[in-house]
């Protein structure tokens, strides 16, 4: 056997609970090797030696196992409680240790460690518990699949989606389930599916997260097939009560007219005697009739828009155009950052035309001005445009098709405009300004990839809207 071989035996034998005992041994044996040598050589009797040295050798053997003793046994109950932490039983404590000694201290951390970890158990199942009741509850497919797209977890809304129970869709593919597409493409977006129930209309939306260390994706399906039947049902009372209204307003005269020409007709006298009557009562009927013509081709025109056709537009040439449009009054356009979007500028001409006629109008009534500005603000283009007329008196209903506080409006242009707004995928906002009379209409638009910014602004002029 080599020598390194012998070492490494050693080395192995040498544990810690044999290698402490006989440190102990080595530091007593030269005592005791003295005190038992003074006895043996010295004048004693033979009955005192032997007793001496068994007293001796005896104690010192006792002091070595209740040193084992103290020393290993605290080891071993931190490594049994280390054990059951690794295997997930944080119930296990050692007694009540004495915080005053290093050993004590040791032993009181562990027991806050394992205190810890019940405790973060304890939070973690009820946690767990609380996400499986509202998974339970939640009207809303959830369905999540691992980086091999197999399901790996389902909800019961989900099982209804697919017609199935959890127990025949878990460790299925995206692809067998028929839902592959879901994994795929933009969110959030609506999507047509064909599930138990049917084709029906949902709303997509994708999440990543992590679980035991993998990677998966969550999908969140929402079934709005019943609210967009809601929204048709309400869509089609509005239209049928404002259609009402409108074509009744018109032929409840021209009923009116019609009889009282039917009854002049029934007169024996000449139609010269009442042919300005007739004449008259023909206009009115025609005058209506147009009318009536004239809004239901702003009612087709609404329902008509096409979607737009998206090209570069450079916002700061486009608001400085349509300003000057404006004879009336003097617009003054406040200078923003140069911003490129894509959009229909036809569609936006006709929206920003429609703005700024309006603020025109507000302002010719008090004799006040309108300011046009624009700004970048997080990932959109806002084009502010700012009157100094009376304000909004009745802002519940100005984007309701029709309704219109002019004399000679339509009342189609803030609704055609939020269409054209929306249909871009921005918004369009009216509010009273708070410091003074006046009102503020605020579109925005989404900067696209394309869309840049110069690295230098306009200075302080670019003052956003009150």
């Amino acid at each position: 056997m080599s020598h390194s071989s012998r070492i490494g035996r050693i080395r192995r034998w040498l544990t810690y609970q044999r290698l402490v005992p006989l440190l102990a041994l080595a530091s007593g044996a030269p005592a005791t090797a003295v005190s038992l040598l003074l006895i043996w050589t010295g004048e004693f009797a033979e009955r005192t030696q032997w007793t001496i040295t068994l007293f001796v050798l005896g104690s010192w053997v006792i002091l070595l196992f209740q040193l084992r003793e103290r020393l290993v046994r605290p080891l071993h109950a931190v490594s049994n409680m280390l054990e059951a932490l690794r295997e997930g039983d944080y119930s296990l404590r050692t007694r009540t240790p004495n915080r005053d000694d290093a050993l004590g201290l040791i032993l009181h951390e562990v027991n806050q460690l394992a205190q810890s970890f019940h405790d973060q158990r304890l939070d973690a199942m009820e946690a767990s518990n609380l996400l499986s009741r509202i998974m339970a509850v939640i009207d809303v497919a959830l369905l999540a699949f691992d980086e091999n797209d197999q399901l790996q977890l389902v909800n019961p809304a989900g099982e209804r989606l697919l017609g199935q129970q959890s127990a025949q869709l878990i460790g299925r593919s995206a692809r067998e389930l028929e839902i592959a597409d879901c994994l795929e493409g933009a969110t959030p977006r609506v999507t047509d599916l064909l599930v138990s129930d049917g084709l029906g209309r949902w709303e997509l939306r994708r999440r990543t997260f992590r679980w035991d260390g993998r990677p998966h994706r969550l999908v969140v399906l929402t079934d709005l097939s019943q609210v967009l039947r809601e929204e048709e049902r309400v869509a089609w009372q509005r239209l049928i009560r404002v259609l009402g209204h409108e074509i009744n307003n018109s032929l409840t005269p021209i009923k009116s007219i019609a009889e009282s020409l039917a009854s002049l007709l029934e007169r024996d006298e000449p139609l010269g005697s009442y042919e300005d009557d007739l004449r008259d009562g023909l206009a009115v009927i025609g005058g209506r009739s147009e009318a009536l013509g004239r809004f239901m081709s702003s009612y087709a025109r609404l329902a008509r828009l096409p979607a737009p056709d998206l090209k570069p537009l450079d916002v700061g040439a486009w608001v400085r155009r349509i300003s000057s449009l404006e004879t009336r009054l003097p617009v003054r356009v406040v200078e923003g950052t140069e911003i490129r979007i894509e959009a229909d500028s036809d569609q936006l001409d006709q929206l920003l035309i429609n703005l700024v006629e309006n603020a025109a109008d507000a302002s010719l009534e008090t004799g006040g001005g309108v300011r046009v500005g624009w700004e970048r603000s997080d990932g959109t283009v806002e084009i502010w445009i700012e009157d100094e007329g009376p304000g909004l008196a009745a802002t519940a209903n100005l984007f309701v098709p029709f309704f219109t506080t002019k004399p000679e409006g339509s009342g189609i242009g803030l609704a055609l405009g939020r269409q054209i707004a929306e249909a871009h995928g921005g918004s369009l906002t009216l509010r009273n300004r708070s410091s003074q009379p006046g009102c503020v209409a605020l579109v925005r638009l989404p900067i696209t990839r394309s869309g840049s910014e110069s690295p230098t602004g306009a200075g302080s002029a670019n003052q956003p809207p009150e």
